[in-house]
């Protein structure tokens, strides 16, 4: 009984939205859980004439892609150094890395800005309205959580791994690349798929950094649809949001395989 009051609480808002999406009207308060005035595909063509959710789309992946990826791989870089190396400053790294994530990015908004509107005169490609300028901002905040978690799994694989590669002459760099990588996937797929979901849904920074409508990313996009005409645009903003949800599912099916493996052995040892 409870399973099944458990999967109808979380089926309820997905029904909903798929309601509010197929409405013919479009609007909130002519949407009902189940649809009594037909079925219509007119706020999906809506959606695509009247905004720029296209764009919105493209940059969304764009800039959620590479940002997961980069810092994913910093991340890897950082906890494979953290997790094999000893070196002065190592604990004190750690701990800073660890404090530096109680405080969120956008404390530190105000200065951002003044700097990026500084680098939009000076080089207007990675300045405001701009992916890569979002990308970069994103980018300052890659290290930590995904280090520690990543640091945990390198912590459980065997040193005799590295020595015995050391051994017969690979570098760092071939114990990292042909070694370590191939067995730290698990944990690697988990935070590919944490760091694309918090970056593609990353709304505050990017409100602040887009407002140019063809910049923007998804997260800014939809909002404004319902910032000011949350009725009359109620339908087009369910379409978007089922659209929305595609990326993310469909990165969740690829790393399926990894993510249950990859939870439960990260983060095992400090």
């Amino acid at each position: 009984m409870v399973g099944l009051l458990a999967v109808a609480f979380s089926l309820f808002p997905i029904l909903f939205v798929l309601s509010a999406a197929l409405n013919p009207r479009g609007t909130l308060s002519s949407t009902e859980l189940v649809p009594t005035e037909g079925v219509s595909f007119e706020n999906f063509g809506n959606l695509f004439e009247r905004t720029a959710f296209g764009h919105w789309f493209l940059n969304s992946l764009l800039i959620a892609g590479t940002a997961s990826f980069v810092s994913i791989f910093l991340s890897a870089l950082a906890a494979y150094a953290f997790s094999r190396m000893r070196f002065a400053g190592r604990r004190i790294g750690l701990l800073t890395l660890l404090l530096i994530q109680m405080f969120p990015q956008f404390l530190a908004i105000v200065a951002i800005f003044l700097i990026f509107t500084t680098v939009t005169d000076l080089w207007p490609g990675i300045g405001f309205n701009t992916p890569w300028g979002l990308f970069l901002l994103y980018m300052g905040g890659a290290l930590g959580v995904n280090t520690w978690l990543m640091k945990g799994f390198f912590d459980t694989l065997p040193r005799e791994l590295d020595e015995s590669a050391t051994m017969d002459g690979a570098t760092h760099a071939q114990v990292f690349f042909r070694i370590m990588l191939p067995l730290v996937a698990p944990i690697l797929a988990v935070t590919a798929l944490l760091s694309f979901i918090g970056t593609i849904n990353e709304f505050m920074i990017a409100n602040v950094f887009l407002t140019d409508t063809e910049s923007k990313t998804l997260a800014v996009g939809m909002f404004g649809l319902v910032a000011g005409e949350r009725n009359n645009n109620f339908g087009m903003f369910a379409a978007g949001t089922l659209l929305t949800a595609v990326p993310t599912v469909l990165v969740f099916q690829l790393l399926q395989r990894y993510i249950v493996s990859g939870l439960t052995a990260g983060a095992v040892k400090g």
